[in-house]
């Protein structure tokens, strides 16, 4: 299933819809439409476990052509939300992950040129998220080094609590396409939180595509264009750190929760390691795509 939050009208409240096609079928109304109990937001609907995935499949597949009214929206007439707007917690950011970027990281930032032997994980605050179309905010006042890293990002499904690495993606409940905004002129003492965790560095969506779609989370490209000019093109297989080992690593001493977010790093290309360096500004789109999942489209506007 590919899922979304979306709203039908400005005033309206988020929901959660199915995208079919060029449609979005409301999961809660889709549920009612067929006697069955389903909820309206996303995490709810993480909540239940992967046996909702597999009765809304079955209620969508059963549906066929049959649009009851009120049912399906055109997504023409609909503004897609993160798919989960607010998250329960910070999502957890993993830095130095795809091996050229290591490399272009220090050369350009001070980091290691070694290989990192553990993840290197961050975190970035539930503030930071924003969803399609979103604009990006440049305050100049805090930064004039903003810059650009496309990542997959994965959505726990079930509780992870120390889990081996042969089960983790069995915790996955979905995927979806996160953009980790760097202010690099706003690390601290080596921490990042501040330089990645401000207003809108977030940009998630548009949808989060199951799992059970996606089985195979490393063999995925992803690319990153800023006003129509490729900087980042890569594919997932080149994790140094996979999706599987991250989330076994950080399951020995943080438990992993339905909804909970990992960004799973970035592949080379990011502005700091141009040479020139290179930076957005207000004016400047970013548009970054994951295979599979889907598009994210923003502009930068002066905060």
């Amino acid at each position: 299933m590919r899922l979304a939050t979306y709203r039908s009208t400005v005033e309206a409240a988020a929901r959660l819809g199915a995208v079919v096609d060029d449609r979005i079928v409301d999961i809660e109304r889709l549920g009612q439409s067929a006697g069955a109990a389903l909820p309206s937001t996303m995490l709810d609907f993480i909540d239940l476990g992967p046996d909702a995935v597999r009765h809304a499949t079955a209620l969508l597949d059963a549906l066929g052509d049959a649009q009851p009214v009120g049912l399906a929206t055109p997504l023409a007439n609909v503004t897609l939300l993160a798919p989960i707007p607010r998250p329960r917690k910070n999502i957890f950011g993993i830095g130095l992950n795809y091996i050229d970027h290591v490399a272009e990281s220090a050369a350009a930032l001070d980091t290691s040129p070694d290989l990192p032997r553990q993840p290197v994980i961050f975190s970035k605050p539930p503030t930071s998220v924003i969803g399609p179309d979103a604009p990006i905010l440049h305050d100049a006042a805090i930064t004039q080094q903003l810059d650009w890293e496309v990542e997959l990002a994965a959505v726990i499904g079930t509780r992870a609590r120390r889990v081996a690495r042969e089960r983790a993606l069995a915790h996955v409940f979905g995927y979806t396409v996160l953009i980790d905004m760097s202010a690099r002129d706003c690390r601290r003492a080596g921490q990042w939180i501040y330089s990645k965790g401000q207003d809108s560095y977030a940009p998630m969506g548009p949808v989060i595509v199951t799992a059970d779609e996606l089985p195979d989370p490393q063999t995925l490209d992803l690319w990153l264009t800023v006003n129509g000019v490729e900087k980042q093109r890569s594919n997932t297989s080149h994790m140094l750190f996979k999706v599987d080992e991250l989330i076994a690593d950080i399951s020995q001493g943080i438990t992993l929760e339905p909804g909970d977010i990992i960004a799973t790093g970035t592949p080379e290309g990011v502005g700091a390691g141009r040479t020139p360096q290179e930076w957005v500004w207000p004016g400047d789109t970013i548009i970054a795509t994951v295979e599979g999942i889907g598009t994210l489209r923003h502009p930068v506007v002066a905060a």
